[in-house]
């Protein structure tokens, strides 16, 4: 595929008129005044640094706002922007007065910045998760309706090349009627160790990686499938990092078992890491390198869940935290065939996938060329039809599948080219794909089923509203 089949901004994208580039009365490109709150790695790369390389024609950086003074300082030189920097959200948005607030805080806060930034009259790009619970998300939902601004929620998986082709495959029919789909998603144990060494292995802080990892997931099966989940049931359980561990310490850097333990993880090898995270811990406490096997950890680390949807699809999905290697397998059974895919898995195409795990989710999170590397392949396989046809897609190792800079471009470049499998994610999309999650807790939690509506006002849709 080439860009243009999966890039654009059509009507039927709501945020593309609203974020794109404009001009001014005399006709001048203006660019858009942004403002960031919660300068971590993720703002401060991707929503940072990247942005203003590959499209700093488009935005001006007015203000960075982070509860740490030290963290938001050093984000501010890794960006090269002269904007001031604050710690109070309000004192930034009354003196800079920006037209989009980027939203990168942690997840439990995600809910009061974007109700704030509704409410002083500023549209919000929000990573994923949109928010960690129900109370939180309808109060996004109602800020946005009363407002009458817009929030666009950072599904940027959608945009990758390769899901995408999937939704084409689905949309064109070509297994009929779905009926069931299976997904099963592995985190290695370099990858998957990293959210019990941070803020993310605390549920309060998180919602766990039912939410602020699966959503990823659920987003990207409700897109695929275009309808609404209407009840789940889930299991789970904290049965290797956390408590399970033998032996702990305070951090990695400081841990007495260092010599020993296979999760120790050395943060004073990355200068960045340590000038962003480990300089400024006396401002707020946080440490960057926390032990995987400390006691205050609450999330699960294995995780998997049955979700019926309300035009009839059963989605068995599951998610392991400590594989040896990292990557996911994908089945779509229709009433005419099947959709067979997979990636990241070694033993089948070993002299391709064969990499080195340790070094795999950073290689995922760079944001290189758009040159493809490879491919990834599809399987079609239509009853009573003995051959099966192999479909390659180009493969983007950098950036989540190519799918990062895809969306930058959807969101600050105004490129009109049609956009026919609605990329952009709103607040609706965020919602019903934290639900999930939500629900899945609950389910774990009251050992129940768990129905949709029973969390929020939406009602499920057999097929979703543009």
């Amino acid at each position: 595929m080439n860009r243009r089949e999966f890039v654009g901004t059509s009507a039927a994208a709501m945020m593309g008129a609203i974020l794109s580039s404009y001009a001014n009365a005399n006709g001048v490109l203006a660019k858009k005044r942004i403002a960031m709150v919660g300068t971590g790695i993720r703002g401060m790369q991707f929503w940072g640094a990247a942005l203003i390389e590959k499209f700093g024609e488009y935005v001006e950086f007015v203000g960075l706002c982070d509860i740490n003074p030290g963290r938001v300082e050093y984000a501010k030189q890794v960006m090269k922007v002269g904007c001031p920097t604050f710690t109070d959200f309000d004192k930034m948005m009354t003196a800079t007065k920006p037209e989009i607030v980027i939203v990168t805080t942690t997840d439990s806060e995600h809910d009061k910045v974007i109700v704030r930034t509704l409410e002083l009259g500023a549209d919000v790009i929000t990573e994923k998760p949109m928010t960690t619970d129900e109370v939180k998300c309808k109060s996004i939902l109602a800020a946005e309706k009363k407002t009458g601004r817009k929030v666009h929620v950072a599904f940027n998986y959608r945009f990758s090349p390769y899901f995408t082709r999937i939704k084409q495959l689905l949309a064109e029919n070509k297994i009929g009627k779905v009926t069931s789909v299976d997904l099963n998603w592995y985190l290695n144990v370099y990858h998957g160790a990293s959210y019990f060494r941070r803020w993310h292995g605390i549920k309060a802080k998180g919602g766990s990686l039912w939410v602020h990892k699966a959503t990823h997931h659920f987003d990207l099966v409700n897109w695929w499938l275009d309808s609404d989940p209407v009840q789940v049931t889930a299991y789970g359980a904290l049965e290797h990092y956390g408590k399970n561990g033998a032996v702990r310490g305070a951090s990695c850097r400081s841990c007495d078992h260092k010599s020993t333990c296979k999760y120790f993880w050395d943060i004073t090898k990355d200068a960045n890491l340590m000038k962003l995270y480990v300089e400024n811990e006396k401002h707020d406490g946080y440490i960057r390198d926390g032990c995987v096997f400390s006691p205050a950890i609450d999330i699960y680390d294995k995780m998997s869940a049955q979700v019926i949807y309300a035009n009839g699809v059963t989605l068995n999905y599951s998610l392991t935290t400590y594989s040896p290697y990292e990557g996911h397998r994908l089945t779509f059974n229709g009433i005419e065939g099947k959709l067979d895919t997979w990636q990241g898995i070694p033993y089948q195409r070993a002299s391709v996938e064969n990499i080195d795990q340790a070094a795999r989710h950073a290689l995922e999170m760079e944001q290189g060329s758009e040159a493809a590397d490879g491919f990834e392949e599809i399987i079609l396989h239509q009853n009573f039809n003995p051959k099966f046809e192999t479909i390659r897609v180009p493969r983007y190792r950098g950036g989540h599948g190519g799918g990062d800079l895809r969306m930058h471009r959807k969101l600050f470049q105004n490129d009109p080219v049609a956009e026919p499998y609605r990329h952009s994610a709103g607040t609706r999309d965020g919602a019903m794909s934290i639900l999930i999650g939500i629900a899945a807790r609950k389910s774990i939690d009251e050992k129940c089923t768990v129905r949709i509506e029973e969390l929020t006002d939406i009602k499920p849709m057999s097929k979703r509203p543009v």
